[in-house]
């Protein structure tokens, strides 16, 4: 037991630091440094009427000269579709429309079709960008060959353990993406943060097959496109300047909520890696709960469980760190340790809800 605990740490800080090498800062020259398509900006909401000051500064700082902007209301039971057009009715750019059908998937649809740019970027109402993001993100389609372009999400700091945590998590999403994109097979991305082809949407039929799921905008359309036009299609970019911020979750259960939702749409995965990785996540976090066991074979075994847990804790910092770090995110120490201890249980706490896909979301229960 000794041998493997010592073994499987050592193979863990390997890998981490293995992935950590392939996350740099990819340059965004290009030849032209001028190419400003048309960009079509899609932000679905649903009862954002605490965040409409937010989301109507942030669409008024954006520095792009050839921009429309769709903001499309997915049922609202508040009064956001009002304060949204009080609010930007002098921006003769931006169209605040409803949709037809309900659900986040049918409002980005509904967006798709409406919009007039063969380019489309896509974001979510609490979420804040700089004022060149749209330039930044839209630069690769000037290879024909790019399809889609998914960029960086982080959760914005907070002063208490819970932001910390997030953040720290949000990380560790961003690593393992961007491990998966440059091996060229795209794990995940966030919708918050995603830009594609009009035509890339038509031609893998937008979100048929898995509307009846109340996530995976991202997923399951980035799996369509990658399938459809392979390898080169599909960029994950890593720089601060394109990089999006949301929200933290204000409390334990609803970060664990939104968790589930993302983990829910599992079953709908029709593939080995990405089951793989799911497997293997759940697997890794019920070994380290397991390393409790070494406290109880003596000396020898209480000096072993400290060390694995040292190793643990300093293959995050080494790989995590180096994200954040780039994305001047940088974690305390405390909050490093903090995380490192309590991601094991919130991980399998989440993936044990997952397997009943019971949620609440935006006031609808799945």
């Amino acid at each position: 037991m000794l041998s493997f605990y010592l073994i499987w740490s050592l193979s863990y800080f390997t890998l981490l630091w293995w992935m950590g090498r392939f996350w740099s800062i990819k340059s965004d020259k290009s030849p032209n440094q001028t190419f400003i398509p048309k960009v079509t900006l899609l932000i679905p909401f649903r009862n954002e009427a605490k965040s409409i000051d937010r989301l109507s500064s942030n669409i008024k700082k954006l520095n792009y000269p050839n921009l429309e902007v769709l903001l499309i209301d997915d049922h609202s039971e508040d009064i956001s579709f009002e304060l949204l057009q009080e609010s930007l009715r002098k921006n003769e750019n931006v169209q605040i429309v409803r949709s037809e059908k309900t659900g986040k998937k049918r409002a980005l649809e509904f967006g798709v079709n409406e919009a007039k740019s063969q380019i489309i970027l896509c974001s979510d109402a609490d979420c804040e960008f700089s004022e060149f993001w749209v330039e930044k993100m839209v630069l690769p389609f000037q290879e024909p060959k790019v399809q889609l372009v998914a960029g960086t999400v982080l959760t914005e700091r907070g002063a208490g353990f819970l932001e910390a945590f997030q953040t720290l998590d949000w990380a560790s999403i961003l690593l393992l993406t961007n491990y998966s994109f440059v091996h060229q097979n795209p794990l995940m991305c966030s919708a918050a943060n995603l830009a594609y082809r009009k035509g890339a949407f038509e031609q893998v039929n937008g979100y048929e097959g898995n509307r009846e799921f109340a996530s995976g905008d991202d997923e399951f359309l980035l799996k369509k496109i990658h399938k459809e036009y392979g390898r080169g299609a599909c960029l994950y970019l890593t720089s601060a300047e394109t990089l999006v911020k949301t929200k933290p979750e204000p409390t334990w259960d609803s970060l664990i909520n939104q968790r589930v939702r993302w983990a829910s749409k599992w079953k709908a995965h029709f593939s080995f890696s990405h089951a793989l990785s799911a497997a293997g996540a759940f697997l890794t976090q019920l070994i380290w709960i397991g390393s409790a066991y070494l406290v109880f074979l003596g000396a020898k075994g209480i000096v072993a469980f400290g060390l694995v847990w040292l190793i643990k804790i300093a293959a995050e910092k080494l790989s995590l760190g180096k994200v954040l770090k780039m994305l001047d995110a940088q974690p305390s120490n405390i909050s490093m340790l903090q995380t490192s201890l309590v991601h094991p249980f919130y991980v399998l706490r989440v993936g044990i809800a997952a397997l009943s896909g019971k949620f609440t979301w935006k006031g609808r229960e799945n």
